[in-house]
């Protein structure tokens, strides 16, 4: 494994390492509270860049991540068991051990110089962010819009990083053509709550005003409101919309909390440390919305929940959403415009 930069931050989601499902051993960092493990980024030598899936709930079929791993540090974040198939921990492992592919611009525009490829839209941050703090200076993200816009393939965005409005000049290139919309990932508006739960992201006022940078800039534009959690944010959700309307939102969805395998226990945790007092009521409510459980991973129901307070949760979106104006979150993007870049298609076609 190469490790090719190392760095130090402030700040993590969590502290614990819980037991990888699949390993007999673990590590559990016992360093001082002040000093906290630094980040290690290791090259990832994936050979394909697009992945696949066929869940039936959810609209996009292919993916790009060009991060495994995510240095945002969200300590409720369902992509955390991932890494247990790295034979590392899902808990402070994947928010310090990222893996980074290097080749993602190339293994792109290979597969969608494919004859196999059929245009389709391309998700970005299906699993982890795009837009994490490494991207600043990696620009692999970059990279792949820029083969992206010179294919015009789709591509859908979602991301709790301002950084994603320094690409407004690719994504202005595709929105010309009916080919990219962006969600900005709002949990809550308390920046203190945020500091918290979601250390390395950018606060609130920044994902407002990077909905508002990306409206004015004519880039299809919405909220994500995910994920709700039962107890602690449910009842921001009108605000959020509120905002994120006035700023130039034009539509809006939500996701309720998932707390796969060891995530659960890390949010848990998470819950001693900060809201002891609280912490019995969010669990029982996020038991409410899961059949009694605090996981349910069934395929139109992990999304949304069930039970009386998953509908009182749907109907404060629904009601805030008429009432702010803004449109549901059913984007049609094209595919129509997508081309082989010039030359390549000669190439293709000898």
């Amino acid at each position: 494994m190469d490790t090719y930069q190392i760095k130090k931050n402030s700040g993590r989601g969590t502290l614990a390492n819980p037991p990888n499902r699949f390993e007999k051993i673990e590590y559990q960092f016992d360093g001082p509270a002040g000093d906290l493990p630094a980040t290690h980024f290791y090259k990832d030598t994936s050979r394909t860049i697009i992945s696949y899936n066929k869940s039936p709930d959810i609209s996009i079929d292919a993916f790009i991540n060009p991060y495994r791993g995510c240095e945002h540090g969200c300590v409720y974040c369902y992509a955390r068991p991932n890494h247990e198939y790295l034979g590392l921990s899902a808990g402070l492992d994947f928010e310090t051990k990222i893996f980074v592919k290097e080749n993602a611009p190339k293994l792109l525009r290979r597969e969608l110089s494919s004859k196999n490829w059929k245009p389709q839209t391309i998700g970005f941050s299906g699993v982890t962010d795009a837009y994490q703090p490494i991207e600043k200076h990696l620009l692999l993200t970059r990279s792949c819009l820029e083969v992206l816009a010179e294919f015009r393939n789709p591509v859908a965005i979602v991301t709790k990083n301002k950084l994603v409005s320094r690409d407004i000049d690719l994504l202005k290139e595709l929105a010309a053509v009916h080919a990219v919309c962006v969600f900005i990932s709002v949990t809550t508006l308390d920046s203190d709550l945020v500091n918290i739960m979601e250390p390395r992201t950018s606060r609130p006022g920044l994902r407002l005003e990077t909905i508002r940078e990306l409206a004015e800039n004519n880039i299809p534009t919405g909220v994500l409101i995910g994920p709700v959690i039962p107890g602690l944010t449910d009842h921001e959700i009108p605000k959020i919309i509120e905002k994120s309307k006035q700023a130039g939102a034009r539509f809006a969805r939500y996701i309720m909390l998932r707390l796969p395998h060891g995530v659960k226990d890390i949010f848990e945790s998470w819950l001693d440390t900060h809201f002891p007092d609280r912490k019995e009521k969010i669990l029982n409510r996020i038991r409410a919305v899961r059949g009694g459980k605090l996981n349910d991973s069934t395929f139109f129901k992990r999304y949304k929940g069930e039970g009386i307070f998953a509908d009182q949760i749907e109907q404060l979106f629904m009601v805030s959403s008429k009432k702010a104006g803004i449109m549901g979150a059913n984007i049609k993007l094209s595919t129509t415009a997508f081309r082989l870049p010039q030359g390549q298609q000669l190439k293709l076609n000898l």
